[in-house]
Order: structure tokens, then sequence, then C-alpha cells
């Protein structure tokens, strides 16, 4: 971790920046659970996916390492991660998740590039426009909370994410999680 918030302890988590700022926080923590957990034609796991993707194109470890592990708790294998970060192409992915990868991917590394073809490259693999809605929120969520966690200098993930616990994979199942976790950690009064 960098020193950036003297007031954060050496081991800092985003458990901690929630407790240091739970008026500013909660709100976004609503936000994050009705995106990552609410209705979607997008399944829980492919928005853990993208989640993950999108905090490994950033470089944030704490969010890339958090959300290898959400994925897992959907059956994704923590391998299926490291693979689409080294080639999205040739990764063991389903097609159809392929092309809103690579607009997610797009979207955090060059937005102003976006075309019409990044789009219709989403449609024509069976997609509809509330999907293509659902994984940009993802996209700029995760991006947000990057920066979030990058700007208060945490920047690393103090689990292995191979060899996380059932009861914690359990946990990241529930359909409340992140208000569990927001909650657990002094957002909501």
């Amino acid at each position: 971790m960098k020193n950036l918030f003297p007031s954060l302890p050496e081991d800092a988590n985003l458990g901690h920046v929630y407790r240091a700022f739970p008026e500013k926080l909660g709100p976004l923590a609503e936000y994050q659970n009705r995106v990552m957990r609410g209705d979607s034609e997008l399944s829980i796991a492919e928005r853990e996916i993208i989640a993950a993707y999108v905090s490994g194109l950033n470089a944030c470890a704490f969010c890339h390492g958090a959300h290898t592990v959400h994925a897992k708790a959907f059956g994704i294998d923590v391998s299926t991660i490291e693979d689409l970060m080294d080639d999205l192409e040739s990764a063991d992915i389903d097609d159809s998740l392929k092309p809103i990868l690579a607009y997610s991917g797009k979207l955090t590394t060059s937005p102003s590039r976006m075309t019409e073809a990044d789009a219709k490259a989403v449609y024509d693999a069976g997609w509809s426009e509330n999907a293509l809605f659902d994984a940009i929120q993802v996209r700029g969520l995760f991006n947000l909370m990057n920066r979030v966690l990058e700007g208060t200098g945490i920047n690393e993930y103090h689990s292995d994410t191979n060899s996380v616990g059932d009861d914690v994979l359990d946990n990241l199942r529930s359909k409340r999680c992140y208000l569990d976790f927001g909650k657990a950690n002094g957002l909501f009064a």
C-alpha cells in the first residue's frame, strides 16, 4: 500500500476507506449492488468477469483480485480471468461474451474511439442494448472504484484468489453482498 492517506492503516483495504468516508460512499454501494446483483441479461458471473477484466486493464490489483474471487464464486475458474488478461480472443470463454469484453476494454482504454462497429459486434453476438448498457455500467463503476482505491493508496489484494474458502464464496453469492459489505463497514446506520 502507498501511504497516500496517513489516517488509513498500513494494510488498509476497501472496508477502511468505507469507514473513513461513509457519508460519501453509501450511495455508491447501493448503486454497486444494483449494477452487480440486480436484474440483467448479463449473468452475475459475466458482470464479475467484466469487473475483473476492466480492473486488470487499469492495473488495479485490489479490484482485479477481489472480482476474480467474485467471479470464482459463480463458477468461473481463476485461470480464465488470467487468460483474458493475456489475450481476450484466445481465452476459453463463451464467444458471445468476447465482444462485450472488447467493448468494455476499449471504453476503458480509449473511450473517445468507440465506433458503431464496436456496438454492432455486441448486437451481432446476440446481446440487446440493455445488456450493452449494463456492461457499460459495470465498466464505469469499476473505472470509478479502481480510481478510488488507487487514489487512496490501496493497490494490493491480500488474499490468494485460488484458495478463498467456501464461506467467503457463499457470502459473495448473496444478492445483497455489496450492501452487506457496506453495512459491515459502517456505510449504513
